[in-house]
């Protein structure tokens, strides 16, 4: 028999054995906003080149999908090396350097105006117009190795080292062939929703359509803290010839990792007792340090080591979570879903937060909470009185919100925002983007201290990460200061703790898919013995072996 049934939704349809998704898809284009650009079946991310030869189900996906999604701007990247290759010639060389409101910042080895980047742009949408095939090629890895070598990019050329399979699969662009870590869209017809924004000479904004938009491209509005931090973390990544996974990689093989792990801690400790001394300085009017920051930046720990540089000033700090004053578990806001919403500034009861704060700052003893997680209510059990010369900690997500506190003067008031933004590109093409380095250090210690599976911790990061964009994001560029929590060896340290965990996701789960996602990621990344790791570590308050309580 030829003909093999497909279930898509409510609806089932006969077609013949062989039939390539992209055929199939051409019949319900007209349900989707944006271009079909991935398929699961049975649950399985696809390319629409995929033909169907049994019985199964078929979702179709445009670019609101998370996996779609991410298929979609490797699909925009990819466009974007191919025309600035055609429209400047072979020379020009682009750098993916990380994420920048809700874009892509990229570099660029030879300088542009912005005229030049308007003809980027037409450029772009006319090979979008032209509809060009982006076809997958197996090769073998020595061969794409060759490849790299040949056209230049040394970086793609030594990955293929640390890859253990014998052959690779690249995507053709015209005469272009890339590895870009990721499923493709069939052609250039489905990237048409993009933007480009000019920066300056030798840097532009890729803007696209994320997930969390519902009316498509907002305006940009630069990020001038967050742009700097990650120029000083990438210019001092420079200055240690470490600027990718090759680099990294290096490192471990030649036994100097030790090394690296020392001069990276010690780094980051004397940018923290920086941060201390400005708070000392400032202590006759700010009485309060406020440190917010998005899921797994290393709140804790960070701000536990703030309190002994403030110590070694001869300062009193005093350390508090706004996690302990969550409303009781039956009091939590409920989201659109009809569920408890654990990421809205309303799960924190705020009054009691202000009068708390109220009173110690008065110099009155105040009894405060210890939110108990498995019973899901405030226990109270400490008292707390601060003294004049003391100075007051306060950590959590919705920290640097302007509700929170807002009766206190704002000079009275120190401002720290945390972020763990990756240094590394895997290549100059290939990003590692700082959300997924926050899901692995939340999966690794979801797993520690809580027991949960990876599955648990990947179903509640969707609704994380979505009040992270409501709640948290939009006041990043308010703090006064900056701190970088990544460290730039972590990944191959996380890679030991995580992979098992991603293993053991069945086939069969909603989250399969994902896990599949971070495996390959990771398999660039040769491993790193945590040995070496001091117990003040940040990446201890995830892996364990600290010497704060968590």
């Amino acid at each position: 028999m030829n003909q093999i049934t497909i279930t898509i939704g409510e609806e089932r349809v006969q077609v013949e054995r062989g039939t390539n998704l992209a055929e199939l898809a051409n019949n319900y284009q007209s349900n989707f906003k944006y271009e079909i650009i991935l398929a699961k079946v049975n649950g399985i991310y696809q390319e629409l080149t995929y033909t169907i030869h049994k019985d199964c189900k078929v979702e179709f996906l445009d670019l609101t999908e998370r996996g779609a999604n991410r298929v979609f701007l490797n699909g925009l990247i990819y466009l974007t090396i191919y025309a600035t290759k055609q429209l400047f010639g072979s020379n020009m060389e682009i750098k993916v350097n990380h994420s920048l409101d809700k874009g892509l910042y990229i570099e660029t080895n030879i300088g542009l105006t912005e005229e030049d980047l308007t003809h980027l742009e037409l450029k772009m949408k006319e090979i979008i117009a032209a509809d060009l095939p982006i076809t997958k090629v197996t090769v073998t890895r020595l061969d794409a190795k060759n490849y790299f070598q040949a056209v230049g990019d040394e970086v793609k050329a030594g990955i293929m080292g640390y890859i253990t399979s014998t052959h690779v699969t690249l995507y053709k662009l015209a005469d272009l062939y890339n590895y870009l870590y990721s499923q493709m869209p069939i052609s250039t017809k489905a990237l048409s929703h993009f933007e480009l924004t000019y920066l300056h000479e030798n840097g532009f904004v890729l803007r696209f359509p994320t997930i969390y938009m519902k009316e498509g491209i907002k305006p940009y509005q630069h990020r001038k803290n967050i742009f700097e931090l990650f120029q000083r973390s990438r210019d001092w990544a420079k200055l240690l010839k470490l600027e990718n996974v090759v680099d990294l990689n290096r490192r471990v093989s030649n036994s100097t990792i030790e090394e690296l792990i020392r001069i990276d801690e010690l780094v980051k400790n004397e940018k923290l007792f920086d941060i201390a001394k400005e708070i000392v300085n400032k202590r006759e009017h700010a009485k309060i340090v406020l440190i917010g920051g998005p899921s797994s930046t290393g709140k804790t720990t960070t701000t536990n080591k703030l309190v002994l540089c403030l110590k070694s000033f001869g300062k009193n700090p005093i350390m508090l979570s706004m996690d302990d004053f969550f409303v009781e578990r039956e009091e939590t806001p409920l989201g659109e879903d009809g569920k408890p919403d654990y990421e809205r500034l309303e799960a924190v009861n705020l009054e009691l937060f202000e009068s708390t704060i109220q009173k110690l700052l008065a110099g009155e003893e105040t009894s405060v909470p210890t939110y108990n997680f498995i019973l899901g209510k405030k226990e109270y059990k400490n008292k707390i009185k601060m003294n004049k010369e003391d100075i007051l900690l306060i950590e959590g997500i919705h920290a640097l919100n302007p509700r929170v506190l807002e009766h206190i003067p704002k000079e009275n008031k120190i401002t720290i925002y945390l972020s763990a933004l990756t240094e590394l590109n895997i290549d100059n093409h290939a990003r590692v983007s700082t959300t997924d380095n926050r899901l692995l250090r939340r999966i690794v210690r979801d797993n520690r201290t809580r027991g949960n599976s990876v599955e648990n911790t990947l179903k509640s990061w969707a609704k994380v990460r979505e009040g992270e964009e409501k709640y948290i994001f939009p006041y990043q560029d308010d703090a006064e200061y900056t701190f970088n929590t990544a460290h730039i060896y972590e990944l191959g340290v996380l890679k030991t703790f995580v992979e098992p965990l991603l293993y053991s996701v069945p086939v069969t789960s909603d989250y399969y898919n994902e896990a599949v996602r971070l495996i390959n990621f990771l398999r660039v990344f040769l491993p790193i013995s945590s040995e070496s790791i001091p117990e003040d570590s940040i990446l201890r308050e995830f892996i364990g072996g600290g010497c704060f309580k968590i």
